[in-house]
């Protein structure tokens, strides 16, 4: 059995929850972090050295790290979603890395602003600040899937799962809709899958 760590409410752990979905196999979720506590137990410490969430076991496996965690997933557990020609893998690994080193490091303030700060507390610099940042990178990847139904090519693959976790939490939060018609048919396809119930159809906290 495969456990996962981490309560849903984090961007990261949506990730490894929806790879699980996608790729079948049983698994126990253990909510932790924030609220939930765990993380600073002695245990948790000993296999996340990070303290944060997502962590994933299976069997003598201990993975941290989301993108990590999504990759090892799809690997073992679906390979058509994890390309096996190295040009088409790098590609892909090259996405998802952008998602966690420039994407997501630009919309999270004004998600932080909007969501998890009182209103009498927020900064309207801040959040303006992640909307310019945000918007030159969500025309970025508007560009890029405007010639390919996936981020990864023809077909879904493990890349598109990172990204539109951040898609779906930037679209998410009470602002205007960027025009980006391209991911916004990329997205509507993404949502029509099963595997993103219990994902991203849950409000964002």
């Amino acid at each position: 059995m495969i456990r996962l760590w981490g309560r849903v409410s984090s961007i990261n752990v949506r990730k490894v929850l929806w790879t699980l979905q996608e790729v079948a196999v049983p698994f126990e979720r253990i909510d932790a972090g924030l609220a939930y506590g765990v993380v600073d137990s002695a245990d948790y410490g000993a296999k996340n050295p990070n303290r944060l969430v997502p962590l994933l076991e299976d069997g003598d496996c201990v993975l941290w790290e989301s993108n990590t965690i999504v990759r090892y997933l799809c690997a073992r557990h679906a390979p058509a979603l994890y390309p096996q020609e190295l040009r088409a893998r790098f590609d892909a690994e090259r996405w998802m890395d952008w998602q966690q080193t420039t994407f997501n490091r630009a919309g999270s303030p004004a998600f932080l602003q909007l969501v998890r700060t009182p209103p009498e507390q927020r900064q309207p610099a801040v959040i303006d600040a992640s909307r310019a940042a945000m918007a030159p990178l969500l025309a970025m990847l508007d560009t890029h899937l405007a010639s390919r139904p996936w981020v990864g090519g023809e077909a879904f693959g493990m890349a598109d799962i990172p990204i539109a976790c951040d898609v779906h939490r930037w679209w998410a939060l009470p602002q205007p809709q960027p025009h980006a018609p391209h991911v916004r048919r990329w997205f509507d396809r993404i949502l029509a899958r099963p595997a993103t119930r219990g994902v991203l159809d849950l409000p964002l906290t």
